[in-house]
């Protein structure tokens, strides 16, 4: 058996949908024989996953199992193995930079 990491997509679709589109990508580990069974695994789990409920404003919330959008093996899973990574290209770095050093600070696990 060999590990990946799936992403998984849903559509998050609020009241009438009339707002801007809403996409949850997640990142889920599977155990699997090979790339196709971990691709059938993850799919099973984004169709196993969809939700439908009623919002603390009484409207609708639907999550919409959309695709498995990569599916991408693991050689090593030991202490720092990276699981996945993703470029971004930001028009404003200083921005971007803040957005990450606030995200951190939200955490609550430095040490000061």
């Amino acid at each position: 058996m060999n590990w990946y990491v799936a992403k998984i997509v849903f559509r998050i679709i609020s009241g009438d949908g009339k707002h801007h589109a809403q996409f949850d990508e997640q990142l889920r580990l599977i155990n699997a024989n090979d790339e196709h069974q971990a691709f059938e695994k993850a799919t099973t789990m984004g169709i196993n996953n969809q939700e439908s409920f009623m919002n603390n404003q009484s409207q609708p919330v639907q999550w919409k199992f959309i695709d498995v959008a990569e599916i991408n093996p693991l050689n090593d899973l030991s202490d720092g193995t990276e699981l996945y990574y993703q470029i971004h290209e930001a028009p404003d770095p200083e921005l971007y930079m803040a957005w990450a050093h606030h995200k951190s600070a939200l955490l609550g696990v430095r040490n000061n």
